[in-house]
């Protein structure tokens, strides 16, 4: 199941036995919790764990960095994302309550002691990121409106703080909208594996 990873990443034998642990976690949660399509669970580690590992390809995120993911889920891809860096902070934060209790237990279930999960609306959130991540949560304009000043004017990683969104498609009149500076990275460059031929990651710095 973790080769898919293994293939793309330089990974410890802890990290391993941890991806390892998503998919029993995943199913058992699932079967209570819809979070991840029913169909989709058989592709758990392309489409959702290995699809959030993209974000890593754009941005290595140094240890003490602050990153918050918007709308997080099940816990994509702060999961995925907990698991590589461990000496990171990831906030996960989401409006649906049941969708954090998943992300808990899963974080506890493969033993992450980095990841805080929240249920709250991002604009009521005290303190400053140094990254923000999400994924099809929503157009790039609002993920700006709620989170824009909650990101610091740092450089905690191999790139300036900033936003990296996971997207697919064509992007040209969202990114038009919300006028942005950014730059766009196409993840079948990095991946083979068919899923990824429209999807991006699109990396916003904090200007």
């Amino acid at each position: 199941m973790t080769g898919v990873l293994t293939k793309y990443f330089d990974l410890t034998d802890a990290q391993v036995q941890q991806f390892a642990a998503l998919d029993a976690l995943y199913r058992e949660w699932n079967a209570r919790i819809n979070v991840i399509s029913r169909k989709d669970i058989d592709s758990l580690y392309v489409n959702h764990v290995l699809h959030s590992l993209a974000i890593a390809r754009v941005c290595e995120f140094a240890p003490g960095a602050e990153v918050l993911d918007i709308g997080c889920g099940g816990g994509f891809p702060t999961i995925p994302l907990a698991i590589l860096f461990p000496e990171v902070r990831f906030t996960a934060v989401d409006s649906i309550g049941k969708k954090i209790k998943v992300v808990e237990a899963v974080a506890q279930g493969v033993g992450l002691r980095n990841v805080q999960a929240v249920h709250a609306r991002v604009e009521t959130l005290p303190r400053m990121f140094d990254y923000v991540v999400s994924r099809a949560v929503a157009q790039t304009s609002v993920l700006m409106d709620w989170s824009w000043n909650k990101i610091a004017r740092s450089q905690c990683g191999s790139r300036p703080s900033g936003m990296l969104l996971l997207k697919g498609g064509d992007l040209t009149e969202e990114l038009s909208a919300a006028g942005c500076k950014c730059e766009v990275f196409e993840i079948s460059k990095w991946f083979s594996e068919p899923f990824f031929e429209t999807k991006k990651v699109v990396f916003v710095p904090k200007q």
